[in-house]
């Protein structure tokens, strides 16, 4: 399972440092790439509005 960052992003940007793989990308909201995504949690863990979900 993958996660996924809902519209409740505020691209604040600390996501995408956390991610292991690379997998966030930035536009108008910051997106998880479903391919590279690990399922590690480490972007869910450090979201400060909880936009980061399990997919």
């Amino acid at each position: 399972m993958t996660h996924k960052i809902t519209d409740e992003c505020i691209a604040c940007g600390a996501c995408i440092s956390e991610c292991p793989v690379d997998a966030i990308s930035e536009g108008d909201k910051y997106v998880i790439d479903a391919d590279a995504c690990i399922d590690c949690g480490a972007c869910k863990d450090v979201c400060p509005t909880d936009a980061i979900i399990e997919e």
